[in-house]
């Protein structure tokens, strides 16, 4: 019985050995080394006034009037990109003044035809190519006749942001891109 048990264990490491072996002779290891280069997107917001000069801070502006802004994004990075501005419209009361501002009063001159909305955004209808830049969002803002006297000395902005992503292999329109930044 201890001879059987003997060559059976014998038997079983001979066996282990060449199954072994065998696994050891399909088997490889190694290193790979990849380099993977990325692009940049870089854009700049621009905002000017009617004639080019950077946009400045507009005091006393009376109801019916319109103030040049002009919004548009530059492409300062290598690689073309989506682009998709936000516009947030704000009217600050005068100290004293009660009331809820109607913000349909500051009036912007969308440009829809180049631009589409989504989602808060105005996303740029074609890609943006290296070095170029958008036709603007919009040119003026206009403080419409209706306000009255509970807009006097009040302040009213108009807050724009950019943002971008990459074109390369991210749908085929800025609405169909994938990795914008949440707000």
């Amino acid at each position: 019985m201890k001879k059987r048990l003997l060559i059976l264990s014998l038997l079983a490491v001979c066996l282990s050995l060449c199954i072994g072996g065998t696994l050891a002779y399909f088997t490889a290891s190694g290193i790979a080394r990849n380099v993977i280069t990325t692009g940049n997107i870089k854009i700049d917001l621009i905002e000017t006034d009617g004639e080019g000069n950077p946009f400045k801070n507009v005091s006393d502006v009376l109801p019916g009037a319109e103030v040049d802004k002009v919004v548009t994004v530059k492409n300062t990075g290598d690689n073309p990109c989506w682009v998709r501005i936000s516009v947030e419209k704000e009217i600050l009361l005068a100290e004293g003044k009660n009331g809820t501002p109607d913000l349909s009063l500051l009036e912007i001159d969308l440009n829809t035809e180049d631009w589409t909305e989504k989602d808060g955004f105005f996303y740029y209808n074609q890609e943006l190519k290296a070095g170029e830049t958008t036709i603007p969002l919009f040119t003026t803002a206009t403080f419409n006749t209706a306000m009255d006297n509970l807009y006097a000395g009040c302040t009213a902005n108009v807050t724009v942001g950019a943002q971008a992503v990459q074109t390369a292999n991210n749908g085929s329109t800025a609405l169909e891109a994938n990795g914008w930044p949440v707000k």
